[in-house]
């Protein structure tokens, strides 16, 4: 080995990085994420389109596997779609609005399965404040337990794939 070598061999082991990790913290930082997007998204829902909320609820609570199956090939195919798109330097410039509305759309469907479930647990009546509250809490505290938050995704999925059975 070399002077020079051994001289870069030498810095590099005197490097010391210190860098500080607190799981805890991303955890607590993702259940606040899914409890207020549930709760904003699902406000929004209820205020402006609350026949359209009901419907899909129902098409999740009648077609559970069928809209979860349908939610995550979708999902799929879409991301497979960005990939190529992103490929693809001109592509990129279509696929910065498609993740957004992605997102959007993701949220939406979210947001309607957590309520159907939380209209299954409390009696909602008239009143939406309650089912808002239970599913905001429901999806929160599955982002903080970190592995419920597969099981998120799943509930995700299948009121994504519910949001986007008509529209595919």
């Amino acid at each position: 080995m070399s002077a020079a070598h051994a001289a870069v061999a030498s810095v590099l082991l005197q490097v010391n990085v210190d860098v500080e990790l607190n799981p805890l913290e991303g955890l607590a930082g993702g259940a606040v994420g899914a409890f207020l997007t549930t709760l904003i998204v699902g406000a929004i829902l209820v205020a402006v389109a609350p026949d359209y909320t009901v419907d899909r609820m129902a098409a999740v609570l009648d077609d559970p596997l069928g809209t979860l199956v349908y939610g995550i090939l979708v999902f799929l195919l879409l991301a497979l779609l960005v990939f190529v798109l992103v490929l693809s330097i001109v592509g990129i410039f279509v696929v910065i609005p498609l993740v957004l509305l992605l997102y959007v759309l993701w949220a939406v469907g979210s947001t309607i399965a957590f309520l159907a479930i939380a209209d299954r647990l409390v009696d909602r009546g008239d009143d939406w404040l309650v089912a808002l509250l239970v599913a905001a809490a429901i999806n929160g505290g599955l982002a903080l337990t970190g592995i419920g938050a597969i099981i998120g995704f799943v509930v995700g999925a299948a009121g994504f794939g519910a949001v986007l059975e008509g529209r595919l």
